[in-house]
């Protein structure tokens, strides 16, 4: 795992400047990053530096302002400003702004991880995300984060948290996503993980577990990158963009292509 995140990091400003060619590069290494089937552990990697909860304060914003600005950074404020906005709070999130489009922005943090991630306690993550309808709704995405969010604050060890959703996923509490799903993740203050800080401006789309192919996914010359493995019941889907949500060029698509050109 650390060798693929130290390649996901030698690899951010690639030469080629196709979407397909950065999407082809970059997006296994950023799904295992974050989500991390532990069968890739590198069983010579270092201790965690994050063995245990940090305290809460580490993990919270400084104002509710500035976390509410940090969670509309993920989207275009086309979209971002007529969503509703949700904050993290002493006990979960709360609804600090409502919008009219569907959408919800909020600024996700590390135990949205698998639990075997090393990184799964890390306070220093942030990521920015806008959420559509669909995947606001959908009882594996958005609501199991937030159940999450809730054991944490209350206290509930890492193993438990893990039984339960195993048991939730047993008994059918927790289902496969909702098709039509999608997420901005464009906020050029995203902090992935210690080594993506940022990473690059992409969209994600869930979707129940399906054929890559079927969405013309991981095939040569494609700008969509897929993974149907590594996320219990679903498919996730990636388009990189070339723009942050603030307008500016991310330097991977700003690099100086093959023949000498700006992309």
């Amino acid at each position: 795992m650390k060798m693929l995140i130290r390649s996901m990091n030698e690899n951010r400003a690639p030469s080629a400047g196709s979407a397909a060619h950065l999407a082809g590069k970059l997006w296994p290494l950023a799904l295992l990053a974050f989500w991390a089937n532990p069968s890739y552990a590198d069983p010579a990697a270092p201790a965690s530096p994050y063995p245990a909860m940090a305290p809460l304060a580490q993990y919270q914003s400084s104002s509710q302002a500035e976390e509410a600005a940090l969670a509309r950074s993920a989207a275009p404020a086309s979209v971002s400003d007529h969503a509703d906005v949700m904050v993290l709070g002493p006990h979960g999130y709360e609804t600090v702004a409502k919008g009219d489009n569907g959408f919800v922005c909020l600024v996700f943090r590390s135990w949205d991880m698998s639990f075997d991630n090393p990184e799964f306690w890390n306070p220093k993550i942030r990521t920015p995300q806008c959420i559509n309808a669909v995947s606001a709704h959908s009882i594996s995405f958005l609501p199991r984060y937030l159940t999450r969010t809730e054991w944490v604050l209350a206290g509930v060890s890492l193993a438990e948290m893990q039984a339960r959703e195993a048991a939730e996923w047993k008994d059918g509490r927790l289902k496969p996503p909702l098709p039509g799903g999608m997420v901005f993740m464009l906020s050029k203050q995203q902090y992935i993980n210690d080594s993506a800080h940022p990473w690059h401006p992409h969209v994600m789309f869930i979707e129940p577990r399906t054929k890559d192919s079927q969405w013309g996914a991981n095939l040569p010359g494609s700008p969509v990158a897929g993974d149907s493995t590594n996320v219990a019941e679903t498919s996730v889907f990636m388009v990189l963009v070339a723009r942050w949500s603030d307008g500016t060029m991310d330097a991977a698509y700003a690099a100086p292509g093959p023949q000498g050109h700006s992309h």
